[in-house]
């Protein structure tokens, strides 16, 4: 297969592609966005899945669906993940007390890390939006269409991973041999979460930033970002376990500020996927390090 000279060009210089990504990471003040995004996206996660857990709880069995959600929760907030259930189990167990105006706020509520991811994004993508910019309507529209969308997937992955545990508790016999299937039970659930994660990922390259996007270039930075988010949530977990005094030093907001942790790290690397697949874009042939150009507002200075 023939490969562009983009590609040629950052396999051959793999370091060099890297700090130039870096740099241009921080002259887009990288870290304050995704300081932004995770926010945000406090803010949204919680009335997101009550809206979410309600509706499909009308469609799949409960427990199943709260198992699910608390299995691939702990993706997202390690170990957090049975705190945020908990409140998930209390609120259904008074679903009642959803009149119009909390469903307005929860709806306005779970918008907003959509909206200010895709601002975020429009940062990172700077050179697509001076070409071209999204209709005002669509950028507003756009959260609940993917909200719906995220939802259908936790159907889908609800189902899929209720048949793969019910595959862990048979046996498979052969020649008097006798082998659990838990393990791989297991493994294909690990799978499942994994592939996922990426092509949530890759959706959210595919779809905030401006223009379209080849779907090989939003696996490439959805590749790069799952796999740092891997090794980036098992240190969580272990500092959480091990070193973190967080509840000794807040006290009754130490789910709260793990969380904003975890999601601050999480949409760090989430940005720092989409600016390498910007940087992949930019690339000119034989140039593979110029000085990084941040994102601006207004007309140029004469």
């Amino acid at each position: 297969m023939k490969l562009n000279y983009r590609t040629r060009l950052a396999l051959k210089h793999p370091a060099a592609f890297a700090l130039r990504t870096l740099r241009a990471f921080r002259a887009n003040q990288g870290l304050l966005l995704a300081g932004a995004v995770a926010y945000y996206a406090l803010l949204s996660i919680v009335p997101m899945l009550i809206l979410t857990v309600i509706t499909l709880s009308k469609l799949i069995d409960e427990g199943a669906l709260l198992s699910t959600l608390g299995r691939y929760l702990e993706w997202l907030v390690p170990g957090q993940s049975a705190a945020v259930v908990a409140e998930l189990a209390l609120f259904l167990q008074h679903r009642d007390v959803l009149g119009l105006v909390l469903l307005v706020t929860m709806l306005f509520f779970s918008s907003l890390a959509f909206t200010v991811l895709e601002n975020a994004m429009s940062v990172i993508f700077h050179h697509r939006v001076r070409i071209r910019r999204r209709h005002f309507l669509v950028s507003a529209l756009m959260p609940y269409g993917y909200i719906l969308c995220l939802g259908f997937g936790l159907l889908l992955v609800t189902i899929v991973a209720s048949q793969l545990q019910g595959l862990g508790q048979n046996e498979l016999t052969l020649f008097a041999f006798t082998w659990s299937l838990s393990s791989l039970s297991g493994l294909m659930l690990y799978l499942l979460g994994f592939v996922g994660e990426v092509f949530v990922i890759a959706s959210v390259y595919m779809i905030m930033p401006v223009g379209r996007l080849r779907l090989q270039h939003a696996l490439l930075g959805a590749v790069v970002a799952a796999a740092m988010w891997e090794l980036s949530r098992h240190a969580l977990l272990w500092y959480f376990a091990t070193l973190s005094q967080i509840s000794t030093v807040y006290g009754s907001l130490t789910t709260a500020i793990a969380v904003l942790l975890s999601l601050e790290v999480a949409a760090t690397l989430l940005l720092f996927g989409g600016q390498v697949i910007a940087e992949f874009e930019r690339l000119e042939p034989g140039d593979m390090s110029p000085p990084p150009q941040p994102f601006t507002t207004g007309a140029p200075r004469a």
